[in-house]
């Protein structure tokens, strides 16, 4: 996968976070986004889908996606 597909799915992906409401639907999107962007750069997808899907679930506790 190109950086350019990467860096077009993370875009679209910071772009729709706003849209989830509830810890969730951002747990899920963020697992999904961790699993296909660690899995394109080369990365164990299981270690992106738990980081990504604990980042979802955390980010607006710390003000960052509120």
């Amino acid at each position: 996968m190109s950086i350019r597909t990467i860096l077009a799915a993370a875009i679209a992906t910071f772009a729709l976070s706003a849209c989830l409401d509830t810890d969730t639907e951002r747990g899920l999107a963020g697992a999904a986004g961790g699993a296909v962007v660690a899995d394109a750069l080369g990365g164990n997808a299981l270690t992106g889908a738990v980081v990504g899907g604990a980042a979802g679930v955390f980010c607006d506790d710390v003000g960052v996606c509120q």
